[in-house]
């Protein structure tokens, strides 16, 4: 089975049911395989054939998921771009993986032809526009295409991270890997036609990936929820009681804000039976009282890397008075197995013993083809570059990173990537971001060295970001330094840095 094959046989058992509704359109699961077939006969029209990637670059609507299903039938991979990419970013993705076909709205595909990208050819989200706007769909069949496109080991979708190098990186997950989650998913939620799933994750982060495909597998339906109201705490909290989600999946920041400023917890009978979190830990003197409060539902902690969506679990039950650190990440899920290994540098690297800290190791169906451009993976585990240790009990407890990767709300983040685009900047000579303060607190500091008399503006920096890198690099503070400070080889001092950012800064 393949991610359209789930849209395909839930249309044909019930396709009067609502499989999807977002800010512009409500479709049945017939109505989006019927779409998802005239959209097929559209891309290909453009020339999308088997093994293409498609690129996504629009706002969450019901349009881009049926483009998504559309896309899967001719056996080629959507790649989802966050609509508020700046437009050199996005080129850099479109020719990182070669795509020469866009889901996108009219502004946005005159903004890249205006940038010299003149191979491109759109399906616009708009209904008039040049290329091929969406009003012409009606000139395609809805009839089921000949033949099925896609196989379980080919590519279903790209995401793209952020890049130690200074550059994205396309994380290739292919139709095998999805699903494996997927039907997991499906077993541990007891999904059914009545349940109904909130997608809170942007399409380009992996998050939405639950609640998308484990709806349709289930016959439910999702609600897709708007950028915009994604971190509105109040306005979550309306749609949570208008809509009454069983199932809620999102960062632990979101759920936190809609407690400390939504009011989610002044309303007695909540619609959740199940509450999954994921991207970063959740403290427990904000999870308690949630727990609390949905004595009936169940709670989940879900890990993973984008290289593998989610590859451990832990269901959490009561949480002791007494308990002050966060839950554990637990146990493997999908059919995975995962370990930890020794430092490299350790006699003799193996496997690290119970209660020894190691690196979380992954191996098994969720397990990416690959990057983009790179070697593929093959059988080889997925090495996380997260420091763990095992409990008594068998379940893992995340500690931390090995390297210098940041998240500020379930984001990853390489500094040096945002690094790599401040020193494109002519007033800056050096430059270091480190992260101050976790969950709603996270900040990305810049500590910069300046090339010129006057250092620029944190106005400056954030505009020079802004042109360069997606919303949630952009950098929250600046501090100018005489010099950067110095481990013993010469190599950047981030713990130092680091412990800039709890002092004050000078002014």
């Amino acid at each position: 089975m393949t991610l359209d094959q789930i849209v395909i046989r839930s249309a044909a058992r019930a396709p009067e049911a609502v499989a999807v509704q977002g800010p512009d359109a409500t479709l049945t699961y017939g109505q989006l395989d019927a779409l998802a077939n005239r959209i097929a006969r559209a891309l290909q029209g453009l020339g999308v054939k088997k093994g293409d990637r498609v690129g996504l670059w629009t706002e969450k609507s019901t349009r881009a998921v049926a483009a998504m299903q559309g896309i899967a039938r001719l056996g080629a991979a959507y790649v989802p771009l966050d609509p508020l990419n700046p437009a050199v970013r996005t080129r850099i993705i479109l020719d990182d993986c070669r795509i020469d076909v866009l889901v996108t709205s009219a502004s946005r595909a005159a903004e890249l032809h205006s940038g010299g990208m003149d191979r491109l050819r759109f399906l616009l989200v708009d209904d008039e526009g040049p290329s091929l706007p969406w009003s012409r769909l009606a000139e395609f069949s809805d009839a089921p295409l000949p033949h099925h496109g896609s196989d379980d080991h080919d590519l279903a979708y790209i995401l793209y991270t952020s890049g130690s190098t200074g550059t994205p990186k396309g994380v290739c997950i292919s139709q095998r890997n999805a699903l494996a989650f997927i039907e997991w998913c499906h077993g541990l939620l007891n999904t059914t036609p009545a349940d109904r799933f909130s997608n809170h994750a942007p399409f380009f982060f992996d998050l939405s990936v639950l609640d998308l495909y484990a709806a349709f597998l289930g016959g439910a339906s999702v609600t897709l929820i708007p950028e915009a109201l994604a971190f509105a705490p109040e306005k979550l909290v309306e749609l949570v009681l208008r809509e009454r989600f069983s199932i809620w999946y999102s960062v632990p920041s979101a759920l936190t804000l809609m407690m400390q400023q939504g009011g989610l917890l002044n309303h007695p009978e909540l619609p959740f039976r199940a509450v999954l979190f994921a991207g970063e830990p959740f403290p427990i003197k904000h999870l308690r009282p949630l727990r609390e409060h949905l004595p009936a539902a169940r709670f989940f902690n879900l890990y993973g890397p984008t290289e593998t969506n989610v590859c451990t679990f832990h269901e959490v039950t009561d949480i002791s008075p007494e308990r002050t650190e966060p839950v554990p990440i637990g146990r493997a899920s999908c059919g995975d197995q995962v370990w930890l290994a020794r430092p490299p540098d350790s006699e003799p690297s193996q496997q690290a013993e119970g209660g020894e800290v190691g690196e979380l190791m992954v191996a098994g169906p969720t397990v990416m083809l690959g990057y983009w451009g790179h070697p593929p993976q093959g059988d080889q585990p997925y090495a996380t570059g997260d420091l763990c240790r095992r409990l008594p009990d068998g379940t893992f407890e995340y500690l931390g990173r090995r390297d210098n990767m940041l998240k500020v709300r379930g984001r990853r983040i390489e500094p040096g990537e945002i690094e790599a685009a401040l020193l494109t900047h002519p007033d800056i000579r050096e430059v270091g971001v480190v992260a101050s303060g976790a969950g709603l607190e996270a900040r990305l500091v810049a500590f910069l060295v300046s090339a010129s008399a006057t250092a620029p503006s944190l106005l400056k920096v954030k505009k020079h970001c802004a042109e360069r890198l997606p919303r949630y690099m952009i950098v929250d503070e600046v501090r100018v330094l005489a010099e950067m400070p110095r481990t013993q080889n010469g190599k950047l001092d981030r713990r130092a840095l680091q412990a800039l950012t709890q002092q004050r800064p000078p002014g």
